[in-house]
């Protein structure tokens, strides 16, 4: 008789599965949301998987391509059957094809859409009884991912407020998703150093002066108002006292950059972990303006900084599955 560790599932994934999945890049904390506020935004990753018979394999396009492993140590490809097999399903191989446009290591949740990716094609290669829904989704990737600021806006889409909160099985994560005001639109100015969210988080004090967690949490509490009914809010909503000077030595052009921009009346906020930053413009007018500011910012600066006008993405991750 096998031992477990060798015995497989009863349950066989069949081959010949097709799914197209399209996830959008994110931008979390939107200033003192640390850890819990997120916005989707429109540029997406896409990627192809196909069942087969046997072994592992992976092409990329785009981000990664010429350092991401292309076997079965690709994370997409890891998360999938790990995840099959805690269900008790049996994956005998898999073809991946990865378009990758969100860049990796910018703070534009490249990685929490790896794991949105990898969720969504579970649920592909599940029969279609098997009720999965985005909540699901949203409990597997953020457990993989250890918060759900990016995964919520990249599941659900929109702007998304997330917590987590006990329940009979430890800890369970919640979102909210609210739809921003159509004028806001956000700009990003994306370096071409990256920076691991790891290295960032170092740099984060274990505390911080109760006065400085009052006024974050007063400016936190402005980010959904401004961001869903009166974006004339914005640029006091989305000051930070938790961590963006925290992280200054890590990036210090990415936080002169937010200085000047707020001097000037623009929300500017480090995008996730950074070191991209994005501004939240009131309106198409002033997003022309902000950008045409960080395009001049940008030729005065050693590294290239490649600044996009980028539409919010109200639509969350998406998937077409084709069964033999």
């Amino acid at each position: 008789m096998a031992s477990p560790a060798t015995t497989p599932p009863a349950n066989r994934v069949p081959v010949g599965i097709v799914a197209n999945i399209k996830v959008p890049a994110t931008s979390a904390n939107l200033g003192p949301g640390f850890d819990s506020a997120g916005i989707a935004v429109g540029l997406y990753d896409e990627l192809q998987i196909r069942t087969t018979e046997t072994g592992f394999s992976a092409t990329i396009d785009g981000e990664g391509q010429n350092y991401l492993p292309t076997d079965a140590r690709h994370l997409i490809i890891t998360q999938i059957r790990l995840r099959l097999d805690h269900l008790g399903w049996h994956l005998p191989g898999l073809e991946l094809h990865a378009i990758n446009r969100i860049p990796h290591s910018r703070g534009l949740g490249s990685s929490a859409a790896a794991h949105i990716a990898a969720a969504l094609a579970v649920k592909a290669l599940l029969p279609q009884d098997c009720e999965i829904a985005n909540d699901d989704l949203l409990q597997w990737a953020s457990e993989a991912e250890g918060h759900p600021d990016n995964v919520a806006p990249a599941v659900f889409g929109g702007l998304t407020f997330s917590w987590n909160e006990p329940d009979d099985h430890g800890n369970r994560y919640r979102s909210l998703q609210l739809l921003p005001h159509p004028e806001v639109t956000p700009v990003v100015a994306i370096p071409s150093k990256p920076l691991s969210t790891a290295a960032a988080r170092t740099l984060l004090p274990t505390s911080v002066p109760h006065g400085e967690a009052v006024a974050n949490a007063s400016r936190a509490a402005l980010l959904a108002p401004a961001m869903t009914t009166n974006p004339e809010l914005l640029l006091p909503a989305t000051e930070d006292w938790l961590h963006q000077k925290y992280r200054q030595p890590s990036m210090p052009e990415t936080l002169a950059h937010i200085v000047s921009m707020r001097e000037d009346g623009h929300a500017a906020v480090v995008s996730g972990a950074g070191p991209t930053l994005c501004v939240f413009a009131k309106n198409r007018a002033e997003a022309d303006v902000v950008a045409d500011k960080l395009t001049q910012r940008a030729a005065k600066s050693e590294q290239h900084w490649d600044v996009r006008i980028l539409p919010v993405a109200t639509q969350g991750a998406t998937m077409e599955v084709f069964r033999p």
